[in-house]
């Protein structure tokens, strides 16, 4: 494993994971409850199948907890492959 693997780097990429929440209040419900997690600063959701969300933060932050938050909330949270430079 590598810091880029494991973590969201701040900065305009990003880190683009996918969800099995599908309602309008459940998106809501996560972007809200994502931006509580110190060190996210956005979260943006492709609403389009499948469904995904991208997390901009301002420092780096463990997927781990981005998991976390979103499976306390009864979804998943499956983080996408790494960008490339």
């Amino acid at each position: 494993m590598s810091i880029l693997s494991e973590n969201v780097i701040p900065g305009n990429h990003g880190k683009v994971f996918g969800t099995n929440a599908k309602e309008a209040n459940d998106l809501r419900r996560i972007r809200e409850n994502l931006l509580k997690v110190e060190g996210v600063k956005n979260v943006v959701f492709n609403d389009d199948f499948p469904i995904e969300f991208t997390v901009h933060t301002t420092q780096m932050v463990e997927i781990k907890e981005v998991e976390k938050m979103v499976k306390s909330l009864g979804f998943h949270a499956i983080p996408k492959g790494l960008f490339s430079l």
